[in-house]
């Protein structure tokens, strides 16, 4: 069963200029600039009334096609949180005996991780652009993960949770690591 046609909506947040050029949407917020392109996706994107509002539609869809409307929808709205907010992804060193130790270096652009399971090697990992790392203030064995792009700050965080991953052990025995233990939009 074919929809003829279906619609959704986002409301633009006050504060926040945004433009979309052939399904390229571009937010500018206090915390700077995201672009996102929609291209490979069979919708209309357009700005509705006189710029307060983001409409996507479809023509002709089965209901899993339908599905990527509120898909976009939701990636814009992450968009509008990254420049008017920024996303936040907390870390937590995790061990048994060997105590390991992060270091954050060139300014919170490369964590260098030493000791994990009590290895020789050092692990770097570089965080990838626009992405910051700090260590907490409040919590000891803690790593904050912060950035405009949700995807890009996610990925980051991931890249250093893979960093320390147990190799030839039982993993049920060997929980050493580090896990993100929350994420989300920042509290100012």
């Amino acid at each position: 069963m074919k929809t003829l046609c279906q619609e959704e909506s986002i409301k633009v947040p006050k504060g926040i200029k945004i433009s979309v050029k052939s399904k390229t949407v571009e937010v500018t917020g206090k915390h700077g600039t995201l672009k996102r392109n929609f291209k490979h996706l069979p919708i209309e994107l357009w700005l509705a009334n006189g710029g307060k509002e983001v409409k996507a539609r479809m023509y002709f869809a089965k209901s899993k096609q339908l599905s990527m409307l509120r898909s976009v929808c939701s990636h814009i709205a992450n968009l509008f949180e990254g420049v008017e907010k920024k996303f936040e992804y907390r870390l937590r060193l995790v061990y048994a005996h060997f105590p390991i130790n992060a270091n954050i270096v060139n300014g919170g652009k490369t964590v260098e991780i030493r000791n994990f399971i009590g290895e020789k090697i050092v692990r770097t990992v570089h965080m990838l652009p626009g992405v910051t790392c700090e260590k907490s203030a409040t919590t000891k064995d803690e790593l904050v993960v912060s950035g405009t792009d949700i995807e890009l700050t996610g990925r980051s965080s991931a890249l250093i949770h893979q960093s320390c991953l147990v190799k030839d052990k039982d993993i049920r025995k060997f929980l050493d690591g580090i896990y993100v233990s929350s994420h989300g939009v920042k509290e100012e």
